[in-house]
């Protein structure tokens, strides 16, 4: 099975942060790292944990507990990390100066991929993207131009998980 890291990079919200989790647990997600100001259990005071562990278990619903995390402030240096590791790094964001790819165009993806779900209202930084390998998008149908991030991170992850699991039946196929 492929590996998948989540990198959440300034997500503002708990209930965002919860959802996501969730998603993540549902879906396999070998890990996720917590980067520049989104909220998670070990940020702040321990009165200002408690508050966090509960605004994001209101949505997690216990995944927060299962699904392996580390936090990295700095999100370059996370980067560095995980390509040390040999990961490739997707931005889902709609590129404006660097065209993005449609998810649902891409039929595989590498062993190791990490994808980057940024902020909420303006998504991730020009700096930030120009770091990232491809940046990748869903294409949108209706008149609205994105999707909340826990959904859209939700869809992205169904996407590249199941071009995973593609993958792997190809070679099962091939190798009867």
């Amino acid at each position: 099975m492929k590996s998948l890291i989540v990198i959440l990079y300034n997500i503002r919200s708990t209930y965002n942060v919860g959802a996501i989790l969730r998603t993540c647990e549902c879906l396999g997600i070998d890990g996720v790292f917590f980067s520049g100001y989104t909220p998670f259990l070990d940020k702040g005071l321990p009165h200002e944990q408690e508050k966090l562990r509960k605004q994001i278990h209101k949505t997690a619903l216990g995944a927060e507990e299962l699904v392996s995390w580390e936090r990295q402030d700095d999100i370059l240096a996370a980067f560095a990390k995980l390509r040390n590791q040999g990961y490739k790094i997707y931005a889902l964001e709609q590129g404006i100066e660097r065209p993005s790819l449609d998810i649902t165009s891409i039929n595989e993806y590498p062993e190791q991929t990490a994808l980057v779900l940024g902020e909420e209202v303006h998504g991730i930084p020009k700096e930030v993207l120009a770091e990232c390998d491809e940046l990748i998008e869903i294409p949108m149908r209706g008149k609205k131009e994105s999707f909340n991030v826990s959904v859209a991170a939700g869809i992205a992850m169904w996407e590249i998980s199941k071009a995973a699991q593609s993958d792997r039946e190809m070679r099962l196929r091939t190798q009867r």
